[in-house]
């Protein structure tokens, strides 16, 4: 056991050693980072959580497990690593629990651990961590951290590629929708920033590696295809309606139980994100269709999808993922679409508490009069019944700000949106 934490330290002081790009979770990460609850940090696989706990510890004495290590989960016995972080790291302040999902019955051991007094830093990659059986263990004594991939202006940052000048040119804004466009299609996953070329067999591996890793083995699933068929109708139809009969009758799938195992197991990975239709009703609200959002563009480009023409698609997506960044949490109710009356649609209505704060429509072009009066005619109706008159459409590149029926609307390039 010595030996593996050894070679484990050996990893983690060759990680301290080298750059990276400041993540905005950083703030917020050393704020927690002396508090006596177990900071958490959760989100995908490979979205930079390890890294992020690295730097937020780096200066301190802080002992390192990485439960993505075999060897590890195959010799663990409590008290052998105990006595090995003690003898490697002596007198630590801080244990780093890397990917411990992966360690079965790990929040039991965590607890005790906590109840020694050992100050925890957390990772892991599975939303199901916080199940309800484990939060009852843990309840009240820990603080998350949720962290995907890098954002726009984490990814425009790291090509130091400037948001805003005082005189906005030409040449600066073609620059800008250059990088943004490219981000648009291959994503934010840190590891392939500024290497498109490799984007694709990068991110096709890793979604084979979510599925088969996160899925396939700790589930034990035995109709692999059928998983393969759900994950990959998801992809295709991102940012569409869908319920579990609706995929189900798709793939020609025998039961709308394991569609919906399927469809929480994907979730679970945070490949994907579903995201309720409004309703003051929750009953109403958990039958209606839900829409289906991919945590990365990079992964519907890296899947071979045909990217031409879905463009509006591509930018509701990554606005979506943005208002996540932000701090917006699908668990709380705090983000929605919503279906008028007349069945006008809103993409999304973003809440905080009780509070409707914001109403956005996306929009990738809205240079015809038809598609203009679509766009503004249902944000203003789903207005009306929600009552809220603070109002974005976001575009490629238009800006220009309409009245509507006695509502003001934004309509703002997702450059400058970004930035708000």
């Amino acid at each position: 056991m010595k030996s593996i934490i050894l070679q484990q330290k050996a990893e983690r002081d060759k990680l301290l050693e080298m750059r990276y790009q400041e993540r905005v979770a950083m703030a917020q990460a050393v704020s927690y980072r002396d508090s006596r609850p177990i900071k958490l940090i959760t989100g995908p696989r490979r979205a930079g959580k390890s890294v992020l706990a690295l730097q937020m510890l780096k200066g301190q004495n802080f002992a390192y497990l990485n439960f993505d290590d075999a060897a590890l989960l195959e010799m663990f016995d409590e008290n052998d690593v105990e006595q090995a972080l003690a003898e490697v790291y002596p007198n630590y302040g801080f244990l780093l629990l890397d990917e411990i999902q992966n360690q079965p019955g790990w929040s039991l051991w965590v607890e005790k651990l906590y109840r020694r007094g050992v100050n925890l830093v957390i990772t892991g990659s599975n939303a199901n961590m916080l199940s309800d059986d484990i939060a009852a263990v843990l309840s009240g004594r820990y603080l998350e951290i949720r962290l995907y991939p890098f954002s726009a202006g984490e990814y425009l940052s790291f090509l130091a590629v400037p948001l805003s000048e005082e005189t906005e040119t030409p040449e600066f804004v073609a620059r800008l929708n250059s990088s943004i466009s490219k981000y648009m299609e291959y994503g934010g996953y840190p590891e392939i920033v500024g290497t498109e070329q490799v984007a694709a067999g990068y991110l096709s591996g890793l979604y084979d590696s979510i599925i088969v890793k996160d899925i396939v083995r700790r589930y034990k699933i035995r109709k692999v295809d059928d998983l393969y068929g759900v994950a990959d109708r998801m992809l295709s139809n991102f940012t569409n309606p869908f319920s579990a009969s609706s995929v189900r009758d798709e793939l020609e799938m025998p039961s709308t139980t394991t569609v919906q195992k399927y469809l929480a197991y994907l979730q679970n990975t945070y490949l994907f994100q579903y995201l309720p239709r409004f309703s003051n009703k929750l009953k109403l609200m958990k039958k209606a269709d839900a829409k289906g959002y991919v945590v990365d563009n990079g992964f519907i480009m890296a899947r071979a999808f045909e990217l031409s023409g879905n463009y509006g698609r591509l930018l509701e997506n990554m606005v979506f993922m943005e208002l996540l960044k932000r701090g917006y949490d699908l668990k709380k109710y705090e983000l929605f679409y919503y279906r008028s009356r007349n069945d006008k649609e809103t993409d999304f209505v973003c809440r905080r508490g009780v509070m409707i704060e914001q109403l956005i429509q996306v929009c990738y072009r809205m240079d015809s009069k038809k598609t203009f009066d679509r766009e503004i005619l249902s944000l203003v109706e789903c207005a009306g019944e929600l009552k809220n008159s603070n109002l974005t459409v976001i575009t490629w590149d238009q800006e220009d700000t309409v009245t509507k029926s006695g509502y003001t609307i934004k309509i703002v390039p997702f450059r400058k949106w970004i930035v708000l």
